[in-house]
């Protein structure tokens, strides 16, 4: 699990290896990540936007940006929390992922970018 805290909007990310739609002789290694939003700030917050940067073993990294969160632009009081479940394909079986969230405070419209703590994705059988 990792975690990084901003201008008091907590991030929490726990990932997950899905076999059944991978291909390793394809080189194709899908993942499930978890992310958990906490605002623990005393003003209320929109998710505004994403932006990824994905990096496999090989070296190759992708960027990937857009509005929201699957779909959603979550709005947080403070004390509330919004998780949602998303995914990512690499084409190694090792590789990792950080990034932002564009927040916005309600209150007086001041936008903050809040860091996605980095992340590994690994095959669990290349941790042997």
């Amino acid at each position: 699990m990792d975690t990084k805290t901003t201008e008091g909007v907590k991030i929490t990310v726990t990932t997950n290896y899905l076999p059944d739609y991978s291909s390793p002789v394809q080189q194709h290694f899908v993942f499930a990540y978890r992310i958990k939003i906490e605002n623990r700030s005393e003003f209320t917050v929109k998710l505004l936007r994403r932006h990824w940067y994905i990096h496999d073993s090989t070296g190759q990294m992708r960027e990937v940006e857009g509005e929201g969160v699957v779909g959603q632009q979550p709005i947080l009081e403070p004390g509330e929390i919004h998780e949602y479940v998303s995914g990512c394909n690499l084409k190694t079986g090792i590789g990792k992922m950080r990034g932002t969230y564009l927040m916005e405070r309600l209150v007086d419209g001041r936008h903050f970018d809040v860091t996605i703590p980095e992340f590994t994705l690994v095959v669990p059988y290349k941790l042997n």
